[in-house]
């Protein structure tokens, strides 16, 4: 008999292991950043085109199937007062919550509470009854309406639905198909670990380690019951403070989303959270992507679990109104324990009228409840003037709450230029990075020639146009060369635009622009291009750089200098420089800005050869330019990477020799970031491909595709983005 008799006939795992080789070798780079959202996992086919197909929506039908959704309960998942209102804002603000501004990363833009680990957060449990109850109305629609745009749209409509006049909404929110793996959400590995983890002293919440902004992993903002669990609102509002501001989002609007996200609906926690079966990603087969079912007691309706906290904020949870503020305002507030053990704020002798009525049975009233956030508000001198001001001024709080909805729930699709449907605003919005309208009507050929007179080398022209674009970040549609925020503060005072440098060009620019009609920023882009075209012809190539003018410049006045502060790169590995050293390595961060950038690892290996090529290393360092015909695009710095006649010498812990084996002598030098294109297997392959003396030309043709793609990643008003 064989030993393998009874033994299961397929390797755990869907006969794959996808970790292993992190497992083996945990310090080697890890790629998989660069391969998020592959075509090959998109269902709909690479000639499915999203925002054309949602410009197809009956609006009209589609919004008042979503209001009447909100009062048609279902059984298997009863409504509260029988209005999903609470459960679908809830929905919506726990997909654009996760957004934070310093990566541009998290919101509500890709639908990605579809999938782990967003489906299965704590903070996130029962929101796949919503999405279920969302079904039909996605399988009526079909592919004319993403999950991305449901989900946001099923908040708004339940504002709309309770009273509350919307700002506007915009679709075109495409769908990704499995989990994002790019976005870093903590370092903890168990859910809700003490805060402490992430700060450098909880006690001073600016201490928080970034790009995050939540306080715990697995929570959306901050502990409902207060700092660890701790009731302390004065120490509750601190932190509030700081995770609000890593969303972009004033005092004002913080107390403005926190009063009106809580003027309706209510907090779940009559019962035993121990019953809760497992999360979504955890439950068996047959609970079919459900999570948190409770199989021992009731666990719908008024026995619902969620947060813990158990009760309304308000007098009328399914009306739009003052209540918040009335009750929050008028009343003491004491601390209490709910049925599931959380601790909440409570009023002192509250009028029975101003209770709220049982979800269930009308004729039974609770007492209203506050989390320590809630108690921030009224306890936090600012916050607190805040509130007596909304409270005084009811209209004047809708409007700030509706505008502070409207840029959470849209500030990670970018500019207007990219919003669709019969009631996106026109409004100009700071936060949007308004840029006006560019010319077309000028002579590109004539510019061109302009700026190869000027007297400008290759290395200014190549890097202005690369320090402006650079900065775009796919993540939430930001930064890029339209608009030549580059010559705007901060941008043109940040180190690794080299200041000095930045002055002398576009003081070249700005008196061709002049000249031309051209504006700054398509000077600055068609500057690269001379650069690049003039550099292939000295290697041999006779190719034109691909230009589409009509890029307009930004004013001072356009721009919310403070919001652009995040955008400052502190590391540009395709132009070899560090702000400082990290602990992070320079290649892993080289990965992160290549994928904001929209980057795949071929693109991103081209054009750090390329840029090498053309000698733009940050301050003129020679780290990495392998070649003895700096400023032509050649593959020479593959070539000469992948050549077996040199070895490879550490001489600090970022800088290392390239020696002739032979002599011995030093041939270049390099850092990190160059020679991970010759050791990590991945990117050496693509290394060899363009190292290859019949790809001399692919490479030159590979570099100026990827290049343009740079330039024009910001050009929502380009066909592509129709």
């Amino acid at each position: 008999m064989s030993d393998n008799a009874g033994k299961c006939p397929v390797m755990h795992g869907g006969n794959t292991n996808a970790n292993a080789s992190k497992e083996w070798w945990p310090e080697a780079l890890n790629l998989d950043i660069l391969h998020q959202h592959d075509s090959k996992s998109n269902p709909m086919g690479e000639d499915f085109n999203y925002r054309e197909e949602v410009k197809k929506l009956d609006f009209d039908a589609l919004k008042k199937d979503m209001h009447a959704l909100m009062t048609d309960s279902q059984d298997w998942w009863p409504a509260d007062w029988g209005h999903y209102g609470g459960l679908m804002i809830r929905l919506a603000w726990h997909a654009a919550g996760t957004y934070r501004i310093a990566d541009g990363r998290g919101g509500g833009g890709a639908g990605s509470q579809r999938f782990a680990p967003l489906n299965s957060w704590p903070d996130n449990t029962n929101l796949d009854k919503a999405r279920r109850l969302l079904w039909p109305i996605k399988k009526k629609y079909g592919n004319k309406i993403s999950w991305a745009d449901l989900f946001i749209l099923a908040g708004t409509a339940a504002y709309e639905s309770m009273g509350l006049p919307a700002y506007g909404f915009s679709f075109g929110r495409e769908d990704i198909w499995h989990p994002e793996k790019d976005i870093y959400w903590g370092a903890e590995k168990e859910w809700l670990a003490p805060s402490d983890e992430r700060y450098e002293d909880v006690d001073q919440p600016e201490t928080m380690e970034n790009p995050l902004a939540a306080v715990q992993m697995g929570l959306i903002y901050v502990n409902p019951e207060g700092v660890n669990g701790n009731p302390d609102p004065l120490k509750t509002a601190e932190q509030v403070r700081v995770t609000f501001a890593r969303m972009a989002m004033n005092d004002e609007e913080t107390v403005a989303l926190t009063a009106g996200g809580h003027t309706v609906g209510k907090c779940h926690g009559n019962g035993d959270a121990a019953n809760l079966g497992p999360e979504p990603e955890a439950a068996d087969v047959h609970e079919q992507g459900l999570g948190w079912n409770n199989q021992v007691t009731r666990g719908v309706g008024r026995d619902t679990v969620t947060s813990g906290i158990e009760g309304a904020w308000t007098t009328n949870p399914t009306k739009w109104d003052n209540g918040y503020f009335y009750l929050l305002l008028n009343y003491e507030w004491e601390l209490k324990k709910s049925p599931a053990g959380a601790w909440q704020w409570e009023p002192i002798d509250i009028k029975e009228e101003d209770k709220p009525v049982d979800v269930e049975d009308p004729s039974i009233r609770y007492n209203p409840i506050m989390t320590d956030a809630d108690m921030a508000m009224k306890m936090d001198p600012e916050y607190r003037k805040i509130s007596e001001r909304f409270y005084n001024d009811p209209a004047y709080f809708s409007d700030v709450f509706a505008r502070a909805w409207f840029k959470l729930t849209h500030r990670d699709m970018g500019p207007k230029d990219r919003y669709i449907g019969p009631e996106a605003p026109q409004e100009d919005l700071i936060w949007q990075d308004p840029v006006p309208a560019g010319n077309t009507d000028y002579n590109v050929e004539a510019v061109k020639q302009m700026i190869a007179d000027s007297g400008l080398s290759i290395n200014e022209m190549v890097s202005t146009a690369w320090d402006s674009a650079r900065t775009f970040r796919g993540s939430d549609m930001r930064g890029g060369a339209n608009g030549a925020r580059i010559r705007l503060a901060p941008q043109s005072e940040w180190e690794g635009n080299e200041p000095e440098r930045l002055a002398k060009v576009l003081g070249v620019y700005e008196r061709i622009s002049a000249e031309s009609g051209a504006s700054i920023a398509d000077v600055i882009v068609l500057g690269g291009s001379v650069g690049i075209e003039k550099a292939a012809k000295s290697a041999g190539y006779d190719i034109l750089v691909p230009f589409t003018p009509g890029r307009g410049d930004a004013t001072d006045e356009m721009t919310d200098a403070d919001s652009f502060e995040p955008l400052e790169p502190l590391t540009d590995g395709f132009r070899n420089w560090q702000k400082k050293e990290y602990v992070v390595k320079p290649e892993e961060m080289l990965l992160d800005r290549a994928q904001l950038q929209g980057l795949t690892a071929p693109e991103m290996t081209v054009l750090m050869g390329g840029m090498r090529a053309l000698d733009c290393n940050y301050g003129g360092s020679q780290d990495g330019v392998f070649t003895d015909r700096p400023g032509q695009l050649t593959n020479d710095f593959f070539v000469n990477l992948t050549d077996m006649g040199n070895r490879w010498v550490p001489v600090s812990n970022n800088h290392y020799e390239i020696r002739d084996r032979k002599t011995d002598s030093v041939k270049w030098t390099a850092s990190r970031v160059d020679l991970v294109f010759g050791t990590n297997s991945v990117l050496r392959s693509y290394a060899e491909v363009y190292a290859q003396d019949d790809n001399q030309e692919k490479f030159v043709k590979d570099f100026v595709a990827a290049w343009t793609k740079v330039m024009n990643a910001d050009r929502f008003d380009l066909e592509k983005f129709q």
